[in-house]
């Protein structure tokens, strides 16, 4: 009679422990299609998203969807990530205008970077380069401003919008060299790039990986690559360090961030998958044929680098007094 007791018992716990087995959140990660949300089609926030979709499709055998919400610099695409519930479903790619940028910029933003998002990896960084288009005679930086000197009102040039690295970029430009140039602001960078290609402004300062194909097909002319050391994908371009300005640094960079309070097991997973992905020769390969590297980390080391960034180009944006048109 207990035999008999006992089997029936067992009968009745057993749903119950399938039932918990599958409602466990992190073991079953995901448990329906994942959302990357990111900023205009062509930029490189949406080729990283791109990238990384298809990556995590492949391993998860779940689909992951690209979400494109331009306009504003990402500010709206971190919004709509904020308010998202914590469970993984829906993921970020943040950058310096979503994440750095915006607390300076905006005094009612409506979800702090730091305390309304989890970060879970650095993915892709890009060097930022300086075009003309091919109307402009400058060949260098030098010439550049020697250009620029002979128009008195200034020379235009398009960014992504007020507050992303390329409008950083362009104020630190301005700083470093004293040359007279015009911030004009897109909804993105596609319409950024595209602005420049077709001599709408004639200066650009945007991400290689943005940039390359209007560099390839000629449209635009390459005059510096802003860094320390050449960029790979274009190694004949010389570097701002190189033509005499060592100040003019500055480089791109798309993570991956959660909801806060999303729960840890869930970021250590997202985390192990995408850098996996991000250190096959397969990704070196395909990234740099778009301009873009690499660059994996720990949730931890992503963090801190965010923070450092804070810290450098809040004082940028102190110095510049610049302000969203």
């Amino acid at each position: 009679m207990k035999a008999r007791v006992w089997m029936v018992s067992a009968t009745l716990l057993a749903p119950i422990a399938a039932l918990a087995q599958t409602a466990d959140p992190v073991k079953n990660y995901p448990v329906r299609p994942v959302r990357i949300i990111t900023g205009s089609p062509g930029s490189t926030s949406d080729l990283s998203a791109r990238f990384i979709a298809q990556k995590l499709t492949d391993t998860w055998q779940r689909q992951v969807v690209v979400d494109n919400r331009a306009a504003a610099g990402g500010i709206i695409s971190a919004e709509i990530a904020s308010r998202a519930p914590p469970d993984g479903q829906t993921l970020l790619i943040g950058h310096i205008g979503t994440h750095v940028s915006a607390p300076s910029l905006h005094k009612n933003l409506a979800y702090d970077p730091m305390r309304d998002f989890e970060p879970i990896t650095n993915l892709v960084a890009s060097a930022n380069v300086l075009v003309v288009h091919i109307s402009v005679p400058s060949k260098n930086l030098k010439e550049l401003l020697a250009f620029c000197k002979a128009k008195p009102d200034g020379v235009n040039y398009s960014t992504p919008g007020g507050g992303t690295s390329g409008n950083l970029t362009g104020e630190l430009f301005k700083q470093v060299t004293g040359a007279n140039i015009v911030h004009v602001p897109y909804k993105g960078a596609g319409f950024a790039v595209q602005s420049v290609a077709g001599g709408e402004t004639l200066v650009s300062f945007l991400a290689t990986s943005t940039a390359m194909p209007q560099i390839k097909a000629g449209r635009v002319r390459p005059l510096a690559v802003l860094q320390k050391k050449r960029f790979s994908g274009l190694p004949d371009v010389p570097t701002s360090a190189e033509q005499g300005f060592p100040d003019l640094d500055s480089n791109v960079w798309f993570g991956l961030f959660a909801p806060a309070k999303t729960p840890k097991a869930i970021i250590s997973r997202i985390n192990r998958d995408a850098v996996a992905a991000l250190k096959t020769d397969e990704a070196r390969g395909t990234l740099l044929a778009l301009g873009a590297e690499p660059v994996p980390t720990t949730p931890e080391e992503f963090g801190a680098y965010v923070r450092s960034e804070i810290t450098k180009w809040t004082k940028v944006i102190k110095d510049a007094g610049i302000k969203i048109q």
